[in-house]
């Protein structure tokens, strides 16, 4: 027997769908809210003057006793400058005079790169000595690594023409050293303008002045407040640093996250028929200039610069350094140097020092004159400073100082050495050796000429080039004046 089993027929639609059914809707476009961006975007410092052209033409300086800053010397040398840059070095007999050069004898004169002072407070606590002039040091607060000098330099500071005169091609502006964290400093090139970024080397790292010690501690525990004890400062700059530290994590960690949201909303944006939303665009945490700057410290951005004394804390410093994670530049006066000479030079810490300053303060007592050339002796990057606008007019003689005390001790030291303790050395500490700080092909044409050995008193710089350009020359009169200047000069008028 057959048996019969029914079976339902299901039609289907012209559309594909079954018999009765409405079509699916088209999907929708999503619609995207704006990108908001940053709320308060981290900009370039950038002057409003346009920058200073490089010299012009040519300048062959021929015949002088060449110190290379390298420490080697030509004698006799020559040295071409070129449309601000170097364009030959050598010894007289080799190097061509390229044709059309201008000429200038330097048979019988010195030659040397330009000065460099890496601690200055020329233009923020400027000439004359008024409380008007006195913006060096933010004393309100034990860290203020949110303050920077250049916004208080003064360029008609008639201290810097007096620079000028005595060789300095750059120099370092520092805040004082008032507070542990001190603020960010800034490296200018001693061509006169009238706008301070407009004077920055450019790509040079921008410093950072930290202090320890009797400075600090005296400015706040007079107003009873901590610092008032080196334990105080250790704490107060432990914890910037930590805050910083933080800080950066969350900026970091904001840039992840954006960088997810972003793909999604390109993507989004790109294909909106069916997109997923991206969510919410993610807020980045608010700025905090003085962690910004401690956190690029921290990133080797910036250039560490401490004011320290005493060998134990110079050693303390340097392992907060390695514990916090920033690489230290310089210790500045260093008096006691000496003592951890080999220290410094293992750890490639530059030691920014007085030739004499000695005695004027507890912690500043155990200074020998034979600082300098101790440290240059045991391999370090020995630097001579003047943290005066006396002293920057003869940062020459300063050197010079230095090597006839390392010479009276039977250190290894000679002429050369002391050259490079005031040009290429200090360029190192201040990161713009690249460009400056020695005689050598393609670097920036900054270059004295000096009427006799700038190690003697009587050597005397009669003229001195910044990017080939001549910025001062003695016999002929030229140097920058100060509008401030103006009208204040009495020349005798013979009858």
């Amino acid at each position: 027997m057959k048996v019969r089993i029914a079976i339902p027929l299901i039609f289907l639609g012209a559309c594909g769908g079954p018999r009765g059914l409405p079509p699916e809707p088209p999907k929708r476009a999503l619609t995207l809210d704006p990108v908001m961006g940053e709320r308060a975007a981290a900009l370039e410092e950038a002057p409003v003057l346009p920058p200073l052209s490089p010299g012009a033409g040519t300048v062959a300086l021929v015949g002088g006793t060449v110190f290379l800053g390298d420490g080697k010397r030509l004698e006799p040398g020559t040295v071409v400058l070129s449309h601000g840059k170097i364009l030959a070095v050598g010894p007289a007999d080799q190097v061509k005079v390229p044709n059309g050069a201008t000429t200038v004898d330097a048979r019988g004169r010195f030659v040397t790169p330009g000065l460099i002072d890496t601690h200055s407070h020329l233009g923020v606590y400027a000439t004359p000595h008024v409380e008007g002039t006195a913006d060096g040091n933010e004393m309100t607060d034990p860290t203020t690594p949110y303050v920077f000098s250049e916004h208080a330099f003064w360029p008609q500071d008639p201290g810097l023409s007096r620079a000028l005169a005595g060789g300095i091609t750059s120099l370092q502006i520092l805040p004082g050293s008032g507070n542990v964290i001190g603020g960010r400093s800034v490296t200018f090139k001693l061509r006169p303008r009238l706008e301070a970024r407009a004077m920055r080397i450019p790509d040079a790292p921008f410093g950072l002045k930290m202090a320890c010690g009797e400075n600090p501690k005296r400015v706040y525990g007079t107003l009873k407040q901590q610092p008032m004890s080196r334990m105080g400062n250790i704490t107060k700059l432990r914890q910037a640093f930590l805050k910083a530290k933080e800080y950066n994590f969350l900026q970091r960690a904001h840039e992840a996250e954006y960088a997810t949201w972003q793909q999604k909303y390109e993507a989004a944006k790109a294909n909106p028929v069916g997109a997923e939303p991206p969510g919410k665009e993610p807020r980045r945490p608010d700025r905090n200039l003085g962690f910004e700057t401690l956190a690029d410290a921290m990133a080797g951005k910036i250039q560490v610069h401490i004011h320290c004394y005493r060998a134990d804390e110079m050693l303390l410093m340097i392992a907060l350094s390695k514990e916090l994670g920033f690489k230290i530049a310089s210790f500045h006066h260093a008096v006691e140097a000496y003592k951890i000479a080999d220290v410094l030079a293992k750890e490639g810490i530059g030691a920014s020092m007085w030739a004499d300053w000695w005695g004027f303060k507890l912690e500043a007592w155990d200074g020998i004159e034979e600082n300098i050339a101790a440290v240059s002796a045991a391999g370090g990057l020995a630097i001579v400073h003047s943290d005066s606008e006396i002293g920057i007019q003869r940062l020459n003689q300063e050197a010079a100082k230095a090597l006839a005390s390392g010479r009276r001790l039977g250190l290894s030291v000679n002429e050369d050495d002391a050259i490079r303790w005031v040009t290429l050395n200090p360029a190192k500490a201040l990161g713009i050796d690249r460009r400056t700080g020695s005689l050598e092909v393609g670097k920036d044409a900054d270059v004295v000429v000096w009427s006799g050995s700038p190690l003697s008193i009587y050597g005397k710089a009669d003229q001195v080039y910044i990017d080939g350009e001549l910025t001062f020359d003695r016999q002929q009169g030229l140097r920058p004046v100060s509008d401030f200047e103006v009208g204040t000069e009495m020349e005798e008028v013979l009858p």
